[in-house]
C-alpha cells in the first residue's frame, strides 16, 4: 500500500522550515505517544540536518503507559533525548524548557564564556498534522496563540510565541510526508485520526484496528463488548459487536457501517483504555497482511 497524501501547503512548509533553522537552536518533534513510528516524519532529519533535537511523546493520556515506557528506554539507547507530556491537561513549560537546556548546555556554555549575556532557547516545533502542536502552544504561553482544530491541517502559518522568560517558540504547519510505503503506518494514522478518515477505506482501518486488538488488547474487546472470546474470523467478531449493540438492519442484518463507527469512536475516546498501536519491536516488521 503507497497512500499519496502531500498537499501544497505541506511542500511550502518543508521550504519555510528549511530556511528558518538559522533562527532555533533546537527542533521539538512532537510524536504521537500511542504511534511514535508512525507518527515521526521520515524526511525530518533530512529536514533538520544536524540541528538538536527533542523528542516530545504527547497525548501520552491516551497511550499504553507499559508501551510508552518501552519507547522511552528505545529513545535513550539511541541516544536520542525524548520526554512524555500531555499538553491538553498539563503544564509541560518546566519539563521542556528543562530537557532542552540539558541538550544544549555546551552552546550556552560557550556563548557565556564569549561574554554573551543569558537568552531564552529559541525552538521550532515540529509535526504530522493533529498531532497537538496547536494545543501545546496554547499550553505554553497560556494564551490561545494558536488557531486548534480536531481535524488535521488546522495550523497554517508559522508564528513565534515567547514561553516565559527561558522559552519562544516558532510554531509551523504539520508536515506529513509525500507517501507512506509502509501499511502499517497509513493504518495507524488513520486509526488515531491524524488523517482524515476518506483517504483509507473505513472497513479495512477497523479490521486492521480489530486484528491489533485481538492481538495485544483481547481482553478490553471481551469487556467493553461482552464478546465470546472467538476471535479466530474477524468479520464475526464485528458481527457479534453489531449484534450485542442492536445495530440490526430489517431481517436481523448486522449493519457494519455503524459497527465500523462506532468502534473507531470508541477507540479514539478511550473507551477500551489506554491503547498504544506500535512498540519498539514492531520497527523493521510489516504487520498488515495483504
Amino acid at each position: 500500500m503507497t497512500v499519496q497524501w502531500f498537499p501544497g501547503h505541506m511542500a511550502k512548509a518543508r521550504r519555510q522550515i528549511q530556511e528558518k533553522l538559522q533562527l532555533v537552536d533546537i527542533v521539538f518533534e512532537l510524536l504521537d505517544a500511542r504511534i511514535p513510528y508512525s507518527s515521526s516524519n521520515p524526511m525530518m532529519n533530512e529536514i533538520i540536518k544536524h540541528k538538536p533535537k527533542l523528542i516530545i511523546l504527547n497525548k501520552v493520556d491516551m497511550a499504553d503507559p507499559n508501551v510508552t515506557q518501552q519507547w522511552l528506554n528505545y529513545f535513550k539507547e539511541q541516544g536520542q533525548p525524548a520526554i512524555t507530556i500531555d499538553a491538553l491537561h498539563q503544564n509541560a513549560i518546566k519539563q521542556i524548557t528543562e530537557a532542552s537546556k540539558e541538550i544544549l548546555k555546551e552552546k550556552f556554555a560557550k556563548e557565556k564564556a564569549k561574554g554573551l549575556r543569558p537568552r531564552p532557547v529559541r525552538a521550532m516545533i515540529l509535526g504530522i498534522p493533529n498531532v497537538g502542536k496547536s494545543t501545546l502552544m496554547n499550553n505554553l504561553a497560556k494564551r490561545k496563540a494558536a488557531q486548534t482544530g480536531d481535524r488535521p491541517g488546522v495550523t497554517k502559518a508559522q508564528q513565534w510565541v515567547k514561553v516565559g522568560q527561558e522559552l519562544e517558540l516558532l510554531d509551523t504547519p504539520g508536515v506529513l510526508w509525500p507517501k507512506f510505503e509502509e501499511k502499517r503506518v497509513g493504518y495507524n494514522l488513520a486509526v488515531t485520526g491524524a488523517i482524515k478518515d476518506t483517504i483509507l477505506t473505513l472497513d479495512h482501518i477497523i479490521l486492521y484496528a480489530l486484528d491489533y486488538l485481538i492481538q495485544h488488547y483481547p481482553q478490553r474487546l471481551i469487556e467493553r463488548y461482552h464478546l465470546s472470546g472467538n476471535f479466530e474470523d474477524k468479520v464475526a467478531v464485528l458481527e457479534e459487536i453489531g449484534t450485542k449493540r442492536g445495530f440490526l438492519q430489517s431481517g436481523g442484518i448486522v449493519d457494519y457501517d455503524k459497527v465500523y463507527e462506532i468502534l473507531l469512536r470508541e477507540i479514539r475516546s478511550l473507551k477500551l483504555g489506554r491503547l498504544s498501536f506500535e512498540c519498539p519491536k514492531d520497527l523493521n516488521q510489516e504487520t498488515v497482511s495483504e
